[in-house]
């Protein structure tokens, strides 16, 4: 389910990017219904995703929480990104053991 969580985290980042391209006029207002919309159903399927492998990998609320506001945030998927690598890695280091 991460690995799916981190598809869907990195298309809605991405989507949320162009959206506010289009505000910022580097993308014509003529495709605002079509990225919203597109993001819009991201968005959704994110915080779906999000549910989903926070309970199926243990976050903590607090940290189910940050992952959900970080949505919000431009550039909110890179941290989240990088957390869920350090959280695997962390993973692999004890199974290992």
């Amino acid at each position: 389910m991460s690995g799916l969580f981190r598809v869907v985290s990195l298309l809605e980042g991405l989507s949320y990017l162009l959206i506010l391209s289009v505000t910022m006029g580097y993308i014509s207002r003529e495709y605002v219904s079509t990225l919203g919309m597109g993001h819009g159903v991201l968005f959704l399927l994110y915080c779906v995703c999000c549910v989903a492998a926070g309970s199926r990998d243990r976050w903590s609320g607090f940290a189910l929480i940050m992952v959900f506001f970080a949505s919000l945030i431009p550039f909110g998927f890179v941290p989240v990104e990088l957390w869920l690598r350090k959280r695997e890695a962390r993973s692999l280091s004890t199974a290992l053991d």
